[in-house]
């Protein structure tokens, strides 16, 4: 217990002395009582809106997870729709608190956007989706074919370096929004739909013949997809970037939605009573109240429970957890342990 106590000291100091003056964001929520988070909202599986209103999605869920952390219910968040082009000044401008859209960590953006990425919610890559009557069963077989592409976004950059890398010949039409891609493909305007190798599954689900489509094997490009916020604030990243490693610790360590209110009480390894924050040292720090952490897992669960739902066995995609699953289970997914 000595031991747990010096850690979370230690912890609890490092984190106050990397706080900036002004609390800067999380002043602005609490006052809000709302965050208000930038998505795609045409992404099944990742953020989307259905016709009765509801929101769905694992970038939803992560946002929740903040709002949960932040200010004590994973309701008090509002969805805000943004293009890939409009994301970063949005954030920037202080139009939202957060970025959660399926948005690529790269160097230009990392560097120019005045935007810190927190860390990898999803690993992802860039497919493609040709309808199955067409008999493609690999992208290598798609030269000369029209592939729609979203506007803005680095699909088009990789798809051109792709099809020059295999001297194949290309006629790309890009659109605004992935909705106004998906449609033209479905429309027979083009004969391939190109996205992150995720959203291509979502987008498939949401098809009424979602059957007559397939999802090509090939990942063409790294798409690390990470949250955001701005440039500068470093409690407010502290709170977004540790929300995401709790969710991934917690599965870690066996720590659900069910069982985090008796993990709570009776946990003694240092390691869960390091990551709930039993004793709250990290929680001043951070400005959050003590049991933040209860709140994130309990309402929102941990990240194979979120995983399941939006992506998984227990969603309409079904898809693997494969990169995404733990690193200890296959996958690459890993967080900074608690202590």
């Amino acid at each position: 217990m000595r031991q747990v106590a010096k850690s979370l000291s230690i912890l609890a100091l490092t984190l106050a002395f990397c706080q900036p003056l002004l609390a800067g964001t999380l002043d602005d929520v609490k006052a809000r009582d709302q965050v208000r988070c930038g998505v795609n909202g045409e992404a099944p599986g990742l953020s989307f809106k259905d016709a009765s209103g509801q929101w769905s999605g694992m970038d939803v869920d992560f946002c929740r997870a903040v709002a949960a952390a932040v200010l004590g219910s994973k309701d008090k968040v509002a969805f805000i729709p943004l293009t890939v082009a409009a994301a970063p000044a949005a954030l920037a401008k202080g139009e939202v608190d957060l970025l959660a859209r399926n948005f690529s960590w790269n160097l230009e953006r990392d560097v120019t956007a005045g935007i810190s990425f927190v860390g990898i919610l999803l690993f992802d890559g860039q497919g493609f989706m040709v309808r199955r009557d067409t008999g493609v069963l690999s992208a290598l077989e798609l030269d000369g074919m029209k592939v729609c592409a979203l506007e803005g976004s680095t699909s088009a950059d990789h798809v051109r370096r792709y099809f020059d890398r295999h001297r194949m010949k290309l006629d790309l039409r890009l659109f605004p929004g992935i909705e106004a891609a998906s449609k033209a493909y479905q429309a027979g305007d083009c004969q391939v739909l190109t996205s992150d190798h995720l959203q291509l599954h979502g987008l498939r689900a949401a098809m009424a013949t979602g059957e007559e489509h397939r999802v090509l094997p090939e990942i063409i490009s790294k798409e690390p997809l990470s949250p955001a916020v701005r440039e500068g604030d470093g409690r407010w990243f502290d709170i977004v970037r540790w929300t995401l490693f709790v969710l991934i610790d917690a599965e870690e360590l066996g720590i659900d939605s069910h069982n985090v209110k008796r993990a709570m009480g009776e946990a003694q390894a240092s390691d869960t009573r390091l990551l709930l924050d039993v004793e709250g040292q990290v929680a001043k720090a951070l400005g959050l109240d003590r049991d933040w952490v209860a709140r994130v897992i309990g309402q929102v669960g941990n990240y194979g429970e979120i995983y399941a739902r939006n992506l998984g066995d227990q969603s309409p995609l079904k898809v693997k957890r494969s990169f995404n699953a733990l690193w200890n289970d296959g996958g690459l997914l890993y967080a900074p342990p608690p202590r």
